[in-house]
């Protein structure tokens, strides 16, 4: 199968039909992000059967020029607090300076899918999409990632994420749980977690091609 296929399903129940709905009444009422074209850019980045890592977000930043498609990622100069701590870890796990330039698609490109569990949101209300449907979508993806056999490792940052926990029980993969890296939380155990070489560590460990974590 691959995302197309998955996302098809997904389109004809009842849940998404309400969904879409939805959404498409919001984009044309009100300025959303991402750009509607880059809802589903984290699955067009990384195919079903490339992925290696998923790291969870919640839902997209909420201001211009910032939301992509991709959990964490921006395509702005001025970084979220929570990208800066991620670079700072990155840094400090791998102990080697990062280009933090906020644009995360090389990793998606990797195999690292960056998905947010609530796909859009209006600009400059944050959680603005919460509760509209996309939590079931974004739920049924993690459970079907559960069912495959590939070295998949689960990298749940904050409470959010970790209440997906619940969806994964396959011993094939790999979960790595942290507080969120958002300023108000980092400090009690996201500095210092070292997802990336852990990550590294396992996918190795399982004769797959580690993630380039530093940009080039």
């Amino acid at each position: 199968m691959e995302w197309k296929d998955f996302i098809d399903d997904e389109r004809d129940k009842e849940y998404f039909i309400r969904l879409k709905s939805i959404i498409q009444n919001e984009y044309q009422k009100y300025k959303c992000h991402p750009d509607y074209s880059k809802i589903f850019h984290a699955f067009s980045a990384t195919p079903l059967n490339k992925v290696k890592v998923v790291i969870l977000g919640q839902d997209p930043y909420h201001e211009i020029n910032q939301a992509h498609g991709l959990a964490f990622s921006v395509l702005c100069s001025e970084l979220p607090p929570s990208l800066v701590n991620i670079y700072k870890e990155m840094s400090s796990d791998l102990g080697v300076e990062v280009i933090q330039d906020g644009n995360l698609d090389y990793l998606a490109k990797q195999g690292v899918l960056l998905l947010n569990t609530i796909l859009t949101v209006r600009n400059g209300q944050a959680l603005s999409h919460q509760n509209l449907g996309w939590e079931i979508f974004t739920d049924n993806v993690i459970k079907y990632l559960n069912t495959l056999d590939q070295p998949i490792v689960f990298i749940l940052w904050g409470r959010n994420a970790i209440s997906k926990r619940a969806f994964l029980n396959n011993p094939h993969h790999l979960i790595l749980t942290s507080p969120h890296p958002s300023p108000l939380s980092a400090y009690r155990g996201f500095f210092g977690s070292k997802p990336f070489s852990k990550t590294n560590d396992f996918l190795i460990a399982n004769n797959v091609e580690p993630i380039k974590w530093v940009k080039a």
